[in-house]
């Protein structure tokens, strides 16, 4: 069995705090750390026009990457049928982008209540909040339902699968995901799998969506997490990914709060000992990176 390709999210060298790194600065280190593709943050672009999305496609091409997916934000989970409206029309000019781009998959999520406004006390509450008054999750989920329904056929068209990532809100566990993509029944809606993402049972839940991922999302902490720190034994990682006979790629969020410069290349080897191992192999110890 060949072994898993790795590519890098801009987001490892850009965590939503200070000054944005260019995406054509994340290609270019990336190149040098030795990935195999990036994976492109759309909030960490700084504009759409198709001549810069062509130039990203180009300098990716002649530095040997693979522009392997696009991660973006919406959020469906409100009862104000515009809020959703503008969201569904956020989500298909992303499918349009990516298609510009070349990229085959797109990174969605649900979108949550909002009623903790502040993500850092999100996180400390392990990603719960309460219900916005007046509404139960099952019209929550069917706001979601509805609404990633009208981007299906724009993403077949484009040739772009969506991945509806486990990302807080409604997608925060392996059963609100499946939910989602089991009511759409479509091959255009799989799985992202984010491994940091599940603070309970990660692993039991890793496996609920491994068999239908189309990307995996790899966190890393070297230098403690930003928000939280999770220790993943990404060798039995590697064994339920082999076991759901996972091809694609995996792309590194690293998520530590160590310079990128050393944080992202310890990542990268770390994934690339324990992710292209054969599974039932002798367990790699992994400790000394840590």
């Amino acid at each position: 069995m060949r072994t898993l390709r790795i590519g890098v999210s801009t987001y490892s060298f850009w965590h939503f705090k200070g000054e944005k790194v260019e995406i054509e600065t994340c290609i270019d280190r990336a190149a040098a750390m030795g990935f195999d593709g990036v994976e492109i943050l759309h909030q960490q672009m700084h504009h759409e026009a198709n001549p810069y999305l062509q130039e990203l496609k180009r300098r990716a091409f002649t530095q040997g990457l693979d522009l392997m997916g696009f991660s973006t934000h919406q959020g469906f989970v409100s009862p104000d049928k515009s809020v959703r409206q503008k969201n569904i029309d956020h989500t298909l000019r992303c499918i349009e982008l990516a298609w510009r781009l070349g990229i085959p998959t797109l990174r969605v999520n649900t979108g949550r209540w909002g009623t903790i406004k502040s993500f850092d006390d999100l996180m400390a509450n392990k990603g719960i909040e309460p219900n916005l008054e007046g509404y139960s999750d099952d019209e929550g989920f069917a706001w979601v339902i509805d609404s990633l329904q009208q981007c299906i056929e724009p993403a077949a068209q484009a040739g772009v699968t969506m991945g509806l990532e486990n990302h807080w809100g409604l997608g925060r566990t392996a059963e609100g995901v499946m939910r989602i993509v089991d009511a759409i029944n479509s091959p255009w809606l799989r799985v992202t799998l984010d491994t940091g993402n599940f603070l309970e049972n990660m692993y039991e839940q890793m496996q609920r969506l491994a068999p239908h991922a189309v990307l995996i999302q790899a966190k890393t902490y070297f230098g403690g997490g930003e928000w939280y720190t999770l220790e993943i034994d990404y060798a039995r990682v590697n064994q339920i990914l082999r076991e759901a006979n996972y091809r694609g790629y995996v792309s590194l969020e690293f998520e530590g709060k160590e310079d990128a410069e050393t944080g992202v290349p310890r990542s990268l080897a770390l994934l690339r000992e324990t992710l292209t191992a054969q599974p039932h192999a002798e367990p790699v110890d992994v400790s000394r990176r840590q």
